[in-house]
């Protein structure tokens, strides 16, 4: 059965997490730096992303 989301419009393409800037990082070893929480918010938008895909076989 089709997926009954066929508009993108009603289905907006996931959108990137944006970068941490380098001033962000303090450099001292936290244990949750910005770039690990930056680097879990990408696998998760690639995820989200790969599934929009598979509902929009037709975009780019």
């Amino acid at each position: 059965m089709p997926d009954p989301v066929a508009d993108p419009a009603d289905d907006p393409r996931p959108e990137a997490p944006v970068e941490p800037a380098p001033n962000e990082c303090c450099g001292s070893g936290c244990p949750l730096c910005v770039y690990d929480l930056y680097a879990e918010e990408v696998a998760r938008y690639r995820e989200k992303l790969a599934q929009w895909r598979q509902r929009h076989p037709d975009a780019e």
